[in-house]
C-alpha cells in the first residue's frame, strides 16, 4: 500500500478567459476544472508539512480525479454575475474541500463502508479509519479558512461562510446523511426520499450557485431564481446518480456499483422504477432551465451544466 503524497502535475494549461463570449462550454469546464485544481494545491498544506500523513491524506483525497461540479456551478453563477474569477476560484476550492470531506465520511465503515470512490482506494482504505476521519474534520477547517482568504470585504465573506454553514449543517447535509443511514430498509414516500436528497445533495449545490452569485459586488442575479434552478439541479443529479448506479459497472462509475441496493436503501430507481426515473431527471432538467429564463446577466454556463447533469446517462 503505497501512503506517499500524491504527485500532482501543476503544469498550467493554455490560459482561456473564461468569460470570451467565443470560448465552448467544453473548454470553459476544462479551464475551470484546471484553475480549481491549481487552487486547491495551492491553499491545501504542503504534504511535508507536520503532520505529514494527515496532510497527506487530504491532498490524496481532494486533488486526485472528481467532476468539480459543485466549483463549476459556482464559477457558472459567478460568470452571470461579473464576479472577479480568482475570487471564484478560492471560493469553489473550498466547495470542493466540503464536498470532499462529506465523501471521506460518506465511506467510513460506520457510515456507507465503502473501499472505492473516484475510481481509487477510499481515504479510511488507503490510509486507516482514523486518518479519514481526521482528514474529514480538517477539510472542513480549511474551506473556511479558504473563504477568510479571499478579496472580498468582510461582510461579503460572512455571507459565504453563513451559506457554507447552512447547507453543510443539521438541517442541511449532514441531516439528510442522517436521514439516508436511517432510512435503510424503510418505505420512504417519494416526498420523504426528495427532502432527503434535498438536504444530502442539494443543500451544497444550492449553496454553490447562491455563493458564486454572491462572489460579485452589487449583483443583480435573482437569488430565487437561482434557488429554484439549483434545487432542480440538485435532485436532478441524484436522480441520475441513482440510474447510473442501477444500470453501470464499479469500473465505470470508479465507485461500487449497486451498493445502495444492496444495502436496502430506497432509491428514485427502486421507488419508481428506470423508465419513470429518467423522466423525471429531465422533467427536472427542463425546471432548472425555465428557472433561468427570469435571470439577468449571461446564464448560458449554468444552461450548459443543466444539460451536462443529464448528458451522463447518454
Amino acid at each position: 500500500m503505497n501512503n506517499g503524497a500524491l504527485k500532482v502535475s501543476a503544469s498550467p494549461l493554455p490560459k482561456i478567459d473564461p468569460t470570451s463570449a467565443f470560448q465552448s462550454f467544453e473548454a470553459w469546464k476544462q479551464d475551470v476544472q484546471q484553475r480549481t485544481q491549481q487552487m486547491l494545491e495551492r491553499t491545501l498544506p504542503a504534504s511535508d508539512a507536520l503532520p505529514v500523513r494527515l496532510h497527506e491524506a487530504m491532498r490524496y483525497a481532494v486533488l486526485g480525479p472528481g467532476k468539480r461540479m459543485r466549483p463549476l456551478l459556482c464559477q457558472a453563477a459567478g460568470e452571470a454575475a461579473a464576479a472577479e474569477c480568482e475570487t471564484l476560484d478560492r471560493v469553489g476550492a473550498a466547495l470542493e474541500m466540503m464536498h470532499v470531506y462529506s465523501l471521506v465520511h460518506d465511506d467510513l465503515p460506520a457510515m456507507d463502508d465503502d473501499v472505492l470512490r473516484r475510481g481509487r482506494a477510499t481515504v479510511h482504505v488507503q490510509y486507516d479509519e482514523a486518518t479519514a476521519i481526521l482528514v474529514g474534520d480538517a477539510l472542513q477547517a480549511q474551506a473556511y479558512i479558504t473563504l477568510s482568504q479571499t478579496s472580498l470585504p468582510a461582510a461579503g465573506q460572512t455571507l459565504l461562510i453563513k451559506e457554507l454553514a447552512i447547507a453543510t449543517s443539521s438541517m442541511g447535509m449532514v441531516g439528510g446523511q442522517m436521514i439516508d443511514l436511517s432510512s435503510i430498509d424503510t418505505a420512504l414516500s417519494h416526498l420523504e426520499l426528495e427532502q432527503m436528497h434535498r438536504m444530502k445533495t442539494g443543500a451544497l449545490i444550492r449553496a454553490s450557485v447562491r455563493m458564486g452569485a454572491l462572489c460579485a459586488a452589487n449583483s443583480r442575479l435573482n437569488l430565487d431564481s437561482l434557488d429554484r434552478y439549483s434545487t432542480a439541479i440538485g435532485l436532478a443529479f441524484q436522480v441520475v446518480d441513482d440510474i447510473l448506479d442501477d444500470t453501470m459497472n464499479t469500473a465505470t462509475l470508479g465507485k461500487t456499483a449497486g451498493k445502495d441496493a444492496r444495502g436496502h436503501k430506497p432509491t428514485y430507481v427502486s421507488m419508481l422504477g428506470l423508465k419513470q426515473s429518467r423522466n423525471l431527471a429531465q422533467q427536472l432538467v427542463d425546471q432548472a432551465h425555465e428557472a433561468l429564463k427570469t435571470l439577468a446577466g449571461r446564464p448560458d454556463r449554468l444552461h450548459g451544466l443543466a444539460d451536462l447533469v443529464i448528458n451522463r446517462l447518454c
